[in-house]
């Protein structure tokens, strides 16, 4: 009997900026191949030209019309698509649904790139800003989930590097030169897998109430 299949959740990839859920074409097969249900979605616009909250809400759309309720999953976010999935489980009532929750390269203090444009999304994903400010400053919530930070101190995408690191769940630093590759190589790839078959959390309220 396969024990670690049975406790495989489906798993929801979101893509970041000026992406599509083709991005994830090689993390969705590689998963596929090792049995999981692999979904992902295209936020629109892609652009920046609405809030990162705009965009959380499609998630929460997405999630409500594809899984039956109460169905638990996991999201592996990339880049700006690990704030947009921040912003639904601390925000929209996604971590009553979420319990593994992985970030790939995402600027969780912002990134100085995001300067470049004035893109309502883009300047919510600058560094100090009030958007990022607001969901970092209960970030703690984060702990309820198994969660994961995976990132390259070479992206000159995420500048500083380092902003994709959280004060909760495990850091994964793995020596990518390039953002876009953080999807496709293979030590990326082996680090998500680690990440989706690490043992589900108790719900807050049992531990809680042990």
């Amino acid at each position: 009997m396969n024990t670690e299949n049975q406790q495989r959740n489906a798993v929801l990839l979101v893509h970041g900026i000026d992406d599509t859920g083709l991005v994830f074409h090689k993390m969705a097969g590689y998963l596929r191949l090792q049995d999981w249900s692999v979904y992902s979605l295209d936020l629109v616009p892609n652009n920046g030209d609405v809030g990162l909250d705009e965009l959380a809400k499609q998630v929460a759309d997405y999630i409500t019309s594809t899984f039956v309720p109460e169905q638990h999953l996991d999201i592996v976010g990339f880049s700006m698509g690990g704030i947009v999935s921040r912003y639904y489980i601390q925000r929209l009532g996604g971590i009553n649904r979420v319990q593994r929750f992985i970030t790939i390269s995402s600027p969780h203090y912002g990134t100085v790139v995001a300067y470049g444009s004035q893109r309502p999304g883009c300047i919510q994903m600058r560094p100090d800003s009030i958007f990022l400010k607001d969901l970092n400053s209960d970030a703690a919530i984060l702990e309820q989930v198994d969660f994961t930070s995976i990132w390259t101190p070479y992206d000159l995408m995420i500048v500083p590097a380092n902003s994709s690191q959280m004060p909760v769940g495990i850091e994964v630093i793995i020596p990518v030169a390039l953002h876009p590759w953080m999807l496709t190589d293979s030590r990326s790839l082996a680090a998500v897998k680690a990440a989706l078959t690490n043992p589900i959390k108790l719900p807050f309220f049992k531990k809680a109430s042990s």
